[in-house]
């Protein structure tokens, strides 16, 4: 296995998870009486808020709506094609090793 096979054998879940996470955060944005300091809440917190935290300060809530979790759902899903799509960086470095 080369290292552009580990990289994205590695990175493609992570990229999935990060994914996965934020669109549970959205859902959960629905149910404002949710305590995300209590499990299982918190393993869908803990890990998106380092990443809400600098985008809230630049991307204020639009309608009393914080749309950074949908921003980064973008961000994640595009990063992920880049890399790791049909025609991703590392797909095409990989091929060529």
């Amino acid at each position: 296995m080369t290292g552009v096979d580990l990289t994205a054998w590695i990175l493609g879940p992570v990229l999935g998870l990060m994914t996965f996470l934020f669109i549970f955060r959205i859902i959960l944005t629905w149910y404002p009486q949710v305590d995300l300091n209590r499990l299982p809440f918190n393993l869908i917190a803990w890990p998106t808020e380092p990443f809400l935290i600098p985008l809230r300060k630049l991307v204020p809530p639009i309608g009393g709506v914080d749309i950074t979790p949908i921003i980064w759902v973008g961000i994640f899903s595009l990063v992920r094609e880049i890399l790791l799509g049909q025609q991703g960086l590392l797909t095409m470095l990989a091929h060529v090793s």
